[in-house]
């Protein structure tokens, strides 16, 4: 009897049953029916009480990067616009004092001139030039890598660079000139004459420019069906045809993105500017952009940092209307 107990107390559970020594552990292993989803009831509880803080947890870096370099920033100068604080001297509230000046410092009028003259030329230049480059080096044929390579290699170059080599081409001895003066031509002031230094600058952006907004219009035509174009050219319209009926409509989302974006890089230009015409902004600082104009009055010990910060809001203004202007005209060739 003793040996039949024992092995009816020791004998093996079926497939569907739980030991009664075990019915507990198992409970809580797999929870008690109220949704636990096989963890623990506690387990859920904490995961669920974590949830609304993790993304933030995740993001705080971010933000806090964002916050310090950016939001700062940005909110500090638009309340400097309205103080006459200076380099060393927090300065106090004077209203819209220095709004008022810009309308009568001549300095101001000749940089709105040359950076909205910047924006006139530049950037109808890095709409239309980038997407014939990108149709040109679409195709896969031999060699296409190399020259998709070449055409990018000023996007990475350092500007400085860029500007430096540029200076010493069209510098009154540089290499241009000398070729000139070598067939008849005589030597030009690419770098002494207001317009054409003014000109020298908006033909680096575009040069360094052309790489960057080509890939992006790579990106576009890849998605631009061959059927279209097949079928332009059975009704027999040439490759002309076929670009204005068929490349620009299906690339004109992309064509929009281009000009805003080389628009605000324009009116801000000031590297190009800055190296190609000096600190000075070229002969009687003539050539000065606004963002010139910002560094030179907001910059030393006696820099007037709040005259500085308004001509810095305008031309956050100015920027954010320039994309409004070509979103909205998008939008109406939609409608």
């Amino acid at each position: 009897m003793a040996s039949s107990s024992g092995t009816a107390s020791s004998r093996t559970a079926s497939p569907g049953e739980v030991p009664s020594g075990k019915a507990s552990a198992v409970t809580v292993a797999t929870g008690d029916g109220n949704g636990g989803g096989g963890r623990p009831a506690g387990a859920v509880a904490r995961v669920r009480r974590q949830l609304p803080t993790s993304p933030w947890l995740f993001a705080a870096p971010g933000l806090l990067v964002v916050g310090i370099f950016i939001l700062y920033p940005f909110v500090s100068t638009v309340v400097n616009a309205f103080t006459d604080r200076r380099t060393l001297i927090p300065g106090e509230f004077v209203g819209l004092a220095n709004f008022r000046e810009l309308l009568h410092d001549e300095m101001f009028w000749i940089g709105l001139r040359n950076s909205t003259l910047y924006v006139l030329g530049v950037v109808p230049a890095l709409v239309l030039l980038p997407l014939l480059l990108a149709l040109l080096v679409q195709k896969n044929i031999p060699g296409i890598a190399f020259f998709r390579s070449a055409f990018y290699t000023p996007v990475v170059a350092s500007i400085v660079v860029v500007g430096l080599i540029w200076v010493w081409l069209l510098d009154e001895r540089g290499l241009v000139n000398s070729l000139l003066e070598a067939i008849g031509v005589g030597r030009i002031g690419f770098l002494s004459d207001q317009w054409l230094l003014l000109l020298s600058a908006m033909t680096v952006t575009v040069w360094k420019g052309l790489g960057y907004y080509m890939i992006i219009y790579l990106a576009a035509l890849a998605n631009v069906p061959r059927e279209l174009h097949e079928a332009a050219a059975v009704d027999g319209a040439g490759a002309v045809r076929r670009f204005l009926t068929v490349t620009v409509p299906a690339v004109r989302s992309t064509m929009v993105l281009v000009g805003a974006l080389s628009s605000v890089a324009a009116f801000k230009v000031f590297s190009e500017v800055y190296l190609m015409a000096g600190p000075g902004g070229g002969p009687a600082g003539e050539d000065t952009t606004l963002v010139m104009l910002v560094q030179r009055t907001g910059t030393g010990l006696t820099g007037r940092v709040g005259y500085a910060s308004a001509i810095s809001v305008v031309v956050f203004v100015v920027t954010v209307a320039l994309m409004l202007l070509v979103l909205r005209a998008d939008r109406k060739e939609d409608a």
